[in-house]
């Protein structure tokens, strides 16, 4: 496996690069705006494709590099699903999976720090955010942050994991770099604590200055979504009442770009072919499949996903290809529903 640990000096961010070979699929977690020259140079020295930026939840120190990264690479956005971003890509659940090819982590809903906070587990380490740092916890003073529900998050769930899984946080102000689930247990002094009132005492009194980038960081972290009105001013989006006057038409191919998961969570457009976007390219290359049977039948692919950010990346690389009557699902499957459409389980 690659593992790259990344460190932003100005906020004491850790940014972390995973791949389970060179050439392979990647992810990153955490990722800084101003360091997105570094990480692109770092994948194309590891000869990497970044596949999915993922944050732990929405920061208020830096600006998060997920959208930089999404319009560089094109890679699919992941947060949790009780982001107050935008839009991202994909909105992860407690007890989900996060995969690239080789690697897949436990998805973990971890609030307390703010009420988005996940962590994210494979075997022998764990992603903790702002939710664990070493000899240390988040605040939970702001974004909806609470101390109960911290103290739960990790005695009901982080404390719980192997004593020797490296803990990985999101920040570090004193040059630590990894720590286990048993060194914090032992020796981190928020934890040495007989019960949550007293974790809660302790947290309300630490009387911390706002982050030095609050007021900045929060509003842009919540715009970071993919401009889908440049799309539609080239007339390659259809809204959710328009895709159902298509579902009969025998020239229309209905794609689903998103992961087999939220296929299973939330429907499918009866009919439409599964073709998740990470493999979209090379479907729609010249010789694939969609590109066949788009050019065979003279047909029109309608990309669509959960909220309309990876089908306006498809609809743009599709008609990039020549595939000029490709379009896409403004919104995703959440406008289907909302004019009305059927899902099938």
């Amino acid at each position: 496996m690659i593992f790259r640990q990344l460190f932003d000096q100005t906020s004491g961010t850790y940014t972390y690069l995973l791949a389970s070979r060179p050439g392979g699929e990647a992810l990153i977690i955490d990722p800084v705006l101003e360091k997105v020259d570094r990480y692109m140079t770092l994948l194309r020295e590891l000869d990497l494709r970044l596949v999915k930026a993922v944050d732990t939840h929405l920061h208020a120190d830096h600006i998060t590099g997920l959208g930089a990264l999404r319009d560089r690479t094109r890679c699919i956005t992941v947060m949790g699903e009780q982001t107050k971003a935008d839009i991202v890509s994909m909105r992860l659940a407690d007890g989900d999976r996060l995969t690239v090819e080789g690697l897949a982590l436990e998805v973990i809903y971890t609030p307390g720090h703010t009420d988005d906070s996940y962590c994210f587990v494979m075997a022998d380490r764990v992603f903790t955010g702002d939710t664990l740092l070493i000899r240390g916890t988040g605040r939970t003073d702001f974004q909806n942050g609470d101390p109960r529900q911290q103290y739960e998050s990790i005695f009901g769930r982080l404390l719980h994991l192997p004593e020797r899984t490296m803990v990985f946080p999101g920040h570090d102000y004193k040059g630590d770099t990894v720590s286990t689930i048993g060194e914090e247990r032992a020796h981190n002094p928020r934890l040495q604590v007989r019960s949550v009132d007293e974790y809660a005492e302790l947290m309300n009194n630490l009387n911390l200055a706002n982050p030095k980038m609050m007021d900045v960081a929060v509003p842009a972290n919540m715009r970071i979504g993919l401009q889908q009105e440049a799309v539609a001013r080239q007339g390659w989006a259809i809204r959710g009442g328009e895709a159902l006057a298509l579902a009969d038409a025998p020239d229309v191919v209905f794609v689903d770009l998103r992961e087999a998961a939220e296929r299973e969570r939330h429907g499918v457009i009866p009919g439409s072919l599964h073709v998740p976007y990470p493999v979209l390219k090379e479907q729609i290359a010249e010789g694939g499949p969609l590109f066949h049977l788009a050019r065979r039948q003279g047909g029109r692919l309608l990309f669509y996903c959960a909220y309309g950010e990876r089908s306006a990346m498809a609809v743009q690389a599709a008609q990039d290809g020549a595939l000029a009557r490709s379009c896409h699902l403004e919104g995703g499957i959440a406008a289907w529903k909302a004019a009305g459409g059927r899902v099938a389980p």
